[in-house]
């Protein structure tokens, strides 16, 4: 036994030897394009090869590249083909270097942590608007959706989750100057996972919604893009019912940016996916339609017109738009007008109504719009968490996804971009406390040598911000709350006043001549770790007090309209008390958030902006420069290069892998360290790859990591195989004899039962043998007992194989199979039907016109067939219409006999009657009679009545005489024609005529009559040689050769 450790020792030696090795070859191999991991960039401290790594990826539309574990993505700004569901699957369950650096990379990498080690996790989405957080936050959602395990539950969490993206975006997202979807809102979802990594819930934390927006868009920008799918997307009968237009030019809330249509954004498209979004998220039709009816009466709102009466007070302009109002919020009209054109005060133990000025209604107006909007948006919010909530309560792993505003600098920066851009501040600060400073100081507390890294502490911009008592938040709180007449202006000089001072801080007044310049009087300075942002004070006060009158509130308490109602409660207590203020909210939210972040273990995606303009395959050296610097990403790298890329804490270093050591394995009696160093010596760690601290250990390189979790995972199998073998031995043991003994009585019983069916079998075939040699020797017989088996047989036989060699045509009908004796009379039968059957298909397949040529052939063939000698040699020849045609006829000709419709026409040689000199005529045939012509004239008429008959000889020439009825002397008598047409002629004159019966065909002599009582005879026989000419007994001799038969 002791010579398997010191195998297994051996074997693992070896495949971390292996792993190594092929791990450094698949990295260079996928190097090819710049470095896909900047921890393996040789000059990790310059800035300018870090610019060119990023770069050249860029170009190669290779947008992701790690610092370690953290993701640096580059917004490419065109459809990439790296997103697919086979994509999704290469991904899975692949250590985190193995393949190119991806997203799916980093949220595989978070969820196996996760299950593995029973945590909770969070991913930070940090970068510029326009970088591209919020797509990145869609695609790990996605990833999510695909990995996990799957049941009809787990898949209804994960469609909610999924379709709970486009819902808020619809109501959180607009178009900016630098991102045609940006988040006007922050968002922190949480992902709650079940110990088989199922998702089973989920939770969502919004952030300072941008309220102003409703009311105020900047040149270039749009309100929230819900305003524009519906107007653009929403049915006809929707509109109708909600009183709007499908123009976003007739509502003031949505012009002021002056770009109601953007070419990126398909609203039509995004309302279909919004409708199917909130029916899967479990909204009722009642809570769709008073939300929709909530976002059509803010609408209408903003087209609310004031004009002062005789006394300078506010009355509505535009009753209209009121009644809209009115019914949507199902609040009665008098009340809301009296709501936004008076305000309610109280003194002592009465109110009065005091009106408003037209400045002041306009005021109420918007305030009313945005807390109408954004209460809504928050009761949005909780329905959603409300369907994605976790009815379970045993305990579950999280992760968390922040996909929170990013850093913001316009032309004009107003109270939004203040509270966005202290917001970055804040998550900055959390990345360099989590990340740098956590990092030096770890390695302080476990005794790990440190080499400096320098860093930019953004902590006292923070400070300037949110410190207590000189901070701008509480100089900004306290000029709001403060008594008298306080004005934006009056907050500048409280601010030149107390922070004057401060190194990141200037004002027009503060600021030198250069600095004066670049500044307006109304406004400050921001040194921020982005840069510097200018903001302007106008509006500060009024949007942090974010004032509702008591009036506006009490009309909502009013509504019929179910969300209304739930925003609004009458129950809401009546303070006198002034409500904290907009940032002050923000600030606590903020902190609210920090704290739950700093309580998950952190992962990192870094997004960057290429370009300004949003164009493809540019990269801005300068922007993208600053954007590397503000993100800290050259700090993280040379942490990373300086210190250990992963540590683990003894106890959970030694609980996963302990099996991989005989010596720790199954269970180590000593401390964890001394078990982590048994454990390190035995997988042969060289000296440089680690270090021990007072509580972890810390492995520099990550590779060196994936070649113990290799080896684990193979150690694994073989452990889980080695039990597996000892648990079946153990259960098959006990009960092996008795399904011995059991196998040997079944095995007796069944040879049994084979043998007996066996005889039975072949004591069938012998009867059957028997009866069919019976059968055979008297197949000649009546059929009987003895051989109507053997005749069935026969029979089947014989149809089987008839049904094979079918003839194909009716010409082959002669290659029937001979039947057997006892088939005669049926094969007689079954042949005559399918002789039918074959002439049937053939005559439902020969089109009209061939038709009709097989009805002059037939007719042909029942005159002649067999009659005349040289009748074989016509059929296969095609009758035609006519042998002459029109033109060939002359016209004088034409015009006498066309009256009566030519029918057939063919040049003939006509024998003189005295004399027999042949002459070339035309043998006309019309509806009426029949024609001889010569040229011009027309030599004799024949009225069908008039004849008599058709004489042919039985011989192979081709003369004919027409035998016509002839009573005066003066009429013209028979007619003696040669034609080469004779078959043709003959049957077409029949077939016109009607004739049929008058063709005659004789033998040796015809007579004619040449006039009346006057005869001539036609003499008919076979010669060497086709010859006609005058016998000496005067009659016309035709001579013919004897034709073969064919």
């Amino acid at each position: 036994m002791t010579h398997r450790p010191l195998e297994v020792q051996e074997s693992l030696e070896e495949r971390c030897n292996r792993i190594l090795r092929n791990m450094e070859a698949s990295l260079t191999a996928r190097d090819r394009v710049g470095i896909q991991d900047f921890v393996l960039l040789d000059a990790y401290t310059s800035e300018s090869a870090f610019l060119d790594n990023l770069r050249k990826r860029f170009h190669e539309n290779l947008i992701y590249t790690y610092i370690g574990t953290l993701l640096v993505s580059v917004n490419p700004y065109k459809d990439l083909d790296i997103y697919s569901k086979k994509q999704m699957d290469t991904y899975m369950g692949v250590n985190f270097f193995e393949l190119p650096p991806h997203i799916y990379a980093l949220a595989d990498n978070v969820f196996r942590t996760m299950l593995s080690e029973f945590n909770n996790h969070f991913i930070l989405i940090s970068g510029e608007s326009g970088a591209g957080k919020t797509e990145a936050s869609k695609k790990i959602l996605q990833f999510y959706a695909v990995s996990c395990p799957s049941t009809r539950l787990l898949n209804n969490v994960r469609d909610r989750l999924l379709l709970s993206n486009p819902v808020l975006e619809a109501f959180g997202n607009a178009k900016t100057l630098k991102n045609d979807n940006s988040s006007r809102f922050g968002k922190y979802m949480d992902i709650e996972f079940d110990h088989r990594g199922g998702a089973v819930g989920g939770h969502i934390l919004s952030y300072l919604l941008e309220k102003s927006r409703v009311v105020h868009q900047n040149h270039g920008e749009r309100n929230f893009h819900i305003f524009y799918q519906l107007v653009e997307g929403g049915e006809e009968e929707l509109l109708r019912w909600l009183g709007l237009e499908r123009n976003c030019k007739n509502y003031r809330y949505l012009v002021q940016g002056d770009c109601a249509k953007v070419s990126s954004i398909n609203d039509k498209s995004d309302w279909r996916t919004v409708r199917k979004a909130l029916s899967v998220i479990d909204f009722s039709e009642s809570d769709t339609e008073h939300l929709f009816g909530i976002i059509a009466s803010v609408l209408h709102l903003g087209n609310l017109k004031f004009e002062a009466d005789a006394r300078g007070y506010a009355t509505v302009k535009n009753n209209q738009e009121m009644q809209w109002v009115s019914k949507l919020l199902g609040i009665p009209g008098q009340v809301l007008q009296q709501g936004l054109t008076h305000r309610k005060i109280e003194a002592k133990t009465e109110e009065v109504f005091s009106p408003f000025s037209v400045e002041h209604a306009v005021y109420a107006r918007d305030a009313l719009a945005k807390a109408i909007y954004g209460r809504t948006f928050n009761w949005l919010v909780n329905k959603i968490n409300e369907s994605l909530a976790n009815q379970d309560s045993s305990r579950k792993t999280v992760i968390g996804l922040l996909d929170i505003y990013g850093f913001e600098v316009f032309s004009v920066n107003s109270f939004e971009q203040f509270c966005i851009n202290y917001c970055n501040e804040k998550l900055q600060q959390l990345f360099i406390q989590l990340t740098l400073k956590s990092e030096q100081e770890e390695y302080e507390l476990e005794g790990i040598e440190w080499e400096p890294v320098p860093y930019f502490n953004n902590k006292i911009i923070c400070d300037l911000v949110e410190e207590k008592f000189r901070g701008i938040i509480s100089l900004l709180d306290e000029e709001c709350l403060r008594p008298g007449e306080a004005t934006d202006l009056t907050f500048l000089e409280k601010m030149e006043e107390k922070i004057g001072g401060h190194p990141h801080f200037v004002t027009h007044k503060l600021g030198d001549k250069n600095t004066r310049k670049t500044l307006e009087r109304g406004d400050f300075r921001l040194l921020h770790y982005a840069g510097e942002v200018t903001y302007c004070v106008v509006g500060f006060l009024d949007k942090n007090n974010d004032l509702l009158y008591r009036s506006g509130k009490e009309v909502m308490q009013h509504s019929k309209n179910g969300i209304i109602k739930h925003c609004f409660p009458s129950s809401e207590p009546d303070t006198k008390k002034r409500p904290e203020t907009v940032v002050t909210q923000f600030k606590n939210s903020l902190v609210g958030l920090t704290e739950i972040l700093m309580s998950k273990e952190p992962w990192y995606v870094r997004c960057i902006k290429p370009n300004e303009a949003k164009q493809p395959a540019r990269f801005d050296d300068v922007l993208v420069r600053h954007q590397v610097k503000y993100l800290g990403l050259m700090e993280h790298l040379r942490v990373r290069r300086a210190g250990f890329a992963y540590r683990r804490k003894y106890e959970i270093f030694l609980q996963r892998y302990k099996a991989l050591c005989p010596d720790t394995w199954p269970n180590w009696k000593g401390t964890p360290a001394e078990g982590v160093r048994c454990l390190i010596k035995h997988l042969g760690y060289k000296t440089d790859e680690y270090k021990f601290g007072r509580t972890k250990i810390f492995i520099r390189h990550p590779r060196t990591l994936f070649a113990t979790e290799d080896a684990f995972q193979v150690c694994k199998h073989q452990l889980a195989t080695r039990i597996q073998a000892k648990y079946k031995g153990w259960r098959v043991k006990e009960g092996y004899l008795k399904q011995k003994e059991a196998a040997t009585k079944i095995e007796n019983c069944w040879r049994g039962l084979l043998a007996r069916k066996e005889r039975e079998r072949r004591a069938w075939a012998v009867k059957v043998i028997k009866r069919f040699i019976k059968g055979f020797m008297t197949r000649n017989q009546p059929a009987c007992v003895d051989n109507s088996e053997y005749l069935a047989y026969v029979r089947q036989n014989y149809l089987t194989r008839l049904k094979e060699i079918l003839p194909k045509t009716v010409l082959e009908t002669d290659s029937w199979l001979t039947p057997p004796p006892i088939l005669k009379e049926a094969s007689q039968l079954l042949q005559n039907i399918y002789t039918r059957y074959l002439v049937r298909q053939y005559v439902r397949e020969i089109a009209p016109e061939r038709k009709s040529q097989l009805l002059l052939k037939a007719q042909t063939s029942s005159m002649f067939k067999g009659k005349k000698e040289n009748y074989p040699f016509s059929v296969y020849r095609p009758f035609v219409d006519t042998r002459i045609a029109l033109e060939d006829i002359n016209l004088k000709v034409l015009q006498t006999v066309q009256q009566e419709h030519i029918k057939y026409s063919v040049p003939v040689v006509k024998y003189d009657r005295n004399g027999f000199r042949p002459r070339l005529r035309q043998l006309i045939f019309t509806q009426e009679a029949a024609y001889l012509v010569e040229e011009t004239k027309i030599k004799q008429r024949i009225d069908y009545a008039s004849l008599k008959g058709v004489s042919v000889s039985n011989l192979s020439d081709n003369f004919l005489i027409l035998h016509v009825i002839c009573d005066d002397i003066k009429q013209k008598g028979d007619l003696v024609l040669q034609c080469d047409y004779l078959f043709e002629a003959l049957t077409k004159l029949s077939v016109i005529a009607d004739k049929q019966s008058c063709i005659k065909v004789v033998q040796g002599s015809v007579r004619f009559d040449i006039q009346p009582g006057r005869e001539g005879f036609v003499d008919f026989k076979s010669g060497q040689e086709s010859m006609v000419y005058r016998a000496k007994n005067g009659h016309l001799m035709v001579e013919s050769t004897r034709m073969k038969s064919r």
